[in-house]
């Protein structure tokens, strides 16, 4: 496991990202659920997952969440920065999840899945203050207990959808799904269109939602 950037530069992105997302979902106004989902989707986030310093340290988070709703809408937003004297939850969950995604080198849609942003929110009381390996210890544990899941299970509870509405939006059975998640079907050989409609309902590439 080797991480994507220097250890130099972890401080600067933890602080562009935190305000990112804080300023996305206080300033800009989007529901946290809907800015995650954007942002993992992004190439704002490849960028940040691949180290490129413009992204980690030369670009504040406003200019961050500039750029991803930018990406995601085709329109260029506008919104007024509210300076603010205390660190918000918001704030502290990007700042987290930062370290987290360059602790142990992962997707950030996959620290995401571990733990979704309201997740980490109801962290926020009791860890804020802690040291962040209190945060680490809590993420590790889930992320060893999601392996045991199919990738199905795992991306469908992170976008918070139920299998009998997967079932419904997607037009795969529920039955389908069900035994997708029980591994007593094998996704893998599945119809390629099968897995497709999944994965476009659950915001994921195909290829996501096969096993290894």
């Amino acid at each position: 496991m080797t991480n994507a950037y220097h250890e130099m530069y972890l401080n600067k992105a933890r602080a562009a990202i935190a305000d990112m997302f804080d300023f996305a979902i206080h300033d800009f106004g989007l529901d946290s659920k809907d800015f995650v989902l954007i942002f993992t989707g992004s190439d704002v986030c490849r960028r940040l997952e691949n180290g490129e310093p413009k992204f980690l340290i030369g670009m504040c988070g406003e200019e961050l969440a500039f750029r991803v709703i930018e990406e995601a809408t085709g329109i260029e937003p506008v919104a007024e920065v509210t300076e603010r004297f205390d660190r918000t939850p918001e704030y502290w969950c990007g700042w987290a999840a930062c370290y987290y995604q360059w602790l142990r080198a992962i997707p950030y849609r996959e620290v995401f899945e571990i733990a979704s942003f309201e997740e980490m929110l109801a962290l926020y009381p009791t860890l804020h203050e802690a040291d962040i390996s209190k945060f680490v210890d809590i993420m590790d544990k889930r992320r060893e207990l999601m392996r045991c899941e199919t990738n199905l299970k795992r991306i469908r509870t992170a976008y918070g959808c139920s299998q009998s509405e997967l079932s419904r939006r997607s037009g795969v059975s529920l039955r389908s799904i069900q035994m997708y998640e029980q591994r007593q079907k094998d996704i893998n050989k599945s119809q390629l269109a099968t897995v497709i409609s999944l994965a476009r309902i659950l915001g994921c590439r195909a290829e996501d939602l096969l096993e290894a």
